[in-house]
C-alpha cells in the first residue's frame, strides 16, 4: 500500500471518528457556580431581579463598551428582554428574558443566541439566605450543543470557560453589593 493510500485511511477514520464520537455523546450540559456575599437575601434579590443590572457585573456585557442595547417590557418583571448587538464575534448578538420570578429567592431566564451561532439556553439565579447578613449566589447557565459540535463537551474547556465566566460576574456582583 501506497504512503499516500495509508495517510488518506488515517485521515478518513479520524475523520469518521470525529463524526461517531458524538454520536454517542451528551449533548446537554449544565454549569452552576455560587458565591458568598455579605448582604441580605432581599438586598441582593432586589438588585439581580433587575436585568439591566447584569450590565454592571456580568463578564459577558463588560467584553464589549461598544455593544447596542434594546430592552422590550418592564424591567424586574416577567417578559422583560434585554437585547444586545456587538460587532465582537465574542459578543455577537441575542436577547435574555425573564421567564418566571420566584419572590425573594430565584430569577430564571431564556437566552436566545443569534450570532455567532444560533442558540437557545436557560439560565437562572438565585438566593439562599444564611443568616439577616448574608446570602448564598448561585447562577446556573444551560444548554445543548447540536451534533457534531457537542463533541467539544468532551474537552470539557466549554464547561470550564462559562463556569469560569460565572464565576467572574458573581465576583464582581460581590464587589458591587459589598461597597
Amino acid at each position: 500500500m501506497s504512503i499516500l493510500m495509508m495517510v488518506a485511511c488515517i485521515i478518513g477514520g479520524i475523520v469518521a471518528l470525529i463524526l461517531i464520537i458524538p454520536m454517542f455523546t451528551a449533548k446537554n450540559y449544565s454549569i452552576t457556580t455560587e458565591l458568598l456575599i455579605q448582604k441580605s437575601q432581599s438586598d441582593i434579590f432586589n438588585y439581580i431581579v433587575y436585568l439591566k443590572n447584569q450590565d454592571n457585573y456580568s463578564k459577558w456585557i463588560q467584553m464589549d463598551p461598544n455593544v447596542r442595547k434594546s430592552t422590550s417590557g418592564t424591567d424586574a418583571t416577567v417578559g422583560f428582554i434585554s437585547a444586545w448587538d456587538s460587532d465582537d464575534k465574542n459578543v455577537g448578538q441575542g436577547e435574555q428574558e425573564i421567564k418566571k420570578i420566584t419572590p425573594s429567592s430565584r430569577v430564571d431566564y431564556e437566552i436566545r443566541f443569534v450570532r455567532p451561532f444560533k442558540n437557545v439556553c436557560t439560565s437562572y439565579m438565585s438566593v439562599t439566605a444564611v443568616d439577616g447578613k448574608s446570602a448564598q449566589v448561585a447562577w446556573s447557565f444551560s444548554g445543548a450543543m447540536p451534533y457534531p459540535m457537542n463533541l467539544l463537551l468532551l474537552t470539557g474547556f466549554m464547561q470550564k470557560t462559562i463556569k469560569n465566566d460565572l464565576s467572574v460576574g458573581l465576583g464582581n456582583l460581590k464587589t458591587i453589593l459589598e461597597a
